[in-house]
């Protein structure tokens, strides 16, 4: 019973993890072709996506740590990938505060373990670009072919 157990647990943590990144690629597929809709809805409609999405997750992740049935072995792996979230909407937060205090009307920043994509409301020029990537690089410690910045 506990290896069912354990593959459950695993499978469900694998189907989050798809359905997060089909989220991040259907979100970052949605900037580049909504030119015809408004700026100031996507970053509204994205912060509310992301914020939903996020409580998805906790609460499945606290589901597995509350569970009984969960092993002590999914239990630490759900508690890290919780941990990993909260670091992750903290570094976004922290980027997006400070591209946006560089004078930047609106921006929103995706961070994962391997790539930062960071949407910035307007047109920008190469030192606009070059002040946004030296925030990213800054906070997180990735090499420019790792961070993707792309005007809405």
């Amino acid at each position: 019973m506990k290896k069912r157990t354990k593959i459950i647990v695993l499978v469900a943590l694998v189907a989050l993890l798809g359905v997060t990144g089909y989220l991040n690629i259907a979100l970052n597929n949605a900037v580049t072709t909504s030119a015809s809709g408004s700026s100031a809805n996507y970053f509204t409609e994205y912060a509310e996506k992301r914020e939903q999405t996020r409580q998805e997750e906790f609460l499945f992740y606290d589901a597995i740590i509350n569970s009984e049935a969960s092993t002590a072995e999914a239990k630490t792996e759900a508690q890290n990938k919780r941990l990993e979230l909260v670091a992750n909407m903290q570094s976004e937060l922290i980027m997006e505060g400070l591209i946006e205090g560089k004078g930047f009307e609106d921006c929103v920043v995706i961070f994962s373990s391997s790539l930062v994509n960071v949407f910035v409301k307007g047109t920008l020029e190469r030192a606009d670009v070059a002040q946004i990537t030296a925030i990213v690089q800054e906070q997180t410690g990735y090499n420019i072919d790792y961070i993707k910045i792309t005007p809405v």
